[in-house]
């Protein structure tokens, strides 16, 4: 919990980064048909040109749940256009990733994670899966079916007490699955913003 900011307090100032993972949940609930193009192209404009946090919450409040309660479970379909989850968000126990033919991207790396556990379950259709998981993260693929496309584990798979263990099942179809910490760029992206 946060504490409630004192009147004089400045309002937080929105990095690339959460201007990005606004930009990627409205292009989600477009391909989802949750709202329609006009209103896709007026909020990425006020996504793109927020100077603070308080003015990038408005913009998917209605269209992303602030929490998943325990037992459900997240869906990602990439159908033709892709799917991607990244940035600040509350990860559920329970996900499901269908790539079909654009694919899905998940990033844990600036995700809200209170689970010890979380069950991946990852069809790799013909556009794959891209995970990126933090340092000290375990990846468990013992359930995964190889597929065509097979399964790129660049994790160490060095896990730090107390911290989630990724459980994959499913296929990796002909896309594949792809599993990885942050590359230099992200990291330095990170580091920047001043997150991690």
């Amino acid at each position: 919990m946060t504490a409630e900011p004192s009147r004089s307090a400045k309002p937080l100032r929105a990095s690339d980064a959460d201007r990005e993972a606004v930009v990627d949940q409205l292009r989600e609930a477009a391909a989802e048909g949750r709202i329609d193009l006009d209103e896709l192209d007026a909020r990425l404009g006020l996504a793109l040109s927020a100077k603070t946090c308080a003015e990038l919450v408005p913009l998917t409040e209605d269209l992303v749940p602030v929490a998943v309660a325990a037992g459900e479970t997240l869906v990602l379909d990439g159908g033709m256009h892709g799917a991607s989850r990244s940035g600040r968000w509350k990860v559920p126990p329970a996900i499901r990733a269908r790539a079909g033919a654009g694919g899905v991207r998940i990033d844990f790396t600036l995700a809200d994670c209170r689970w010890r556990e979380i069950e991946l379950d990852v069809h790799g259709g013909m556009g794959g899966v891209k995970i990126v998981v933090p340092q000290g993260w375990a990846v468990q693929t013992d359930e995964l079916s190889l597929g065509l496309g097979g399964l790129k584990d660049r994790t160490t798979g060095e896990r730090v007490p107390g911290a989630p263990l990724l459980r994959l099942t499913g296929s990796c179809g002909m896309g594949g699955v792809t599993v990885r910490h942050p590359n230099f760029r992200e990291r330095r992206k990170l580091r920047d913003a001043g997150t991690r």
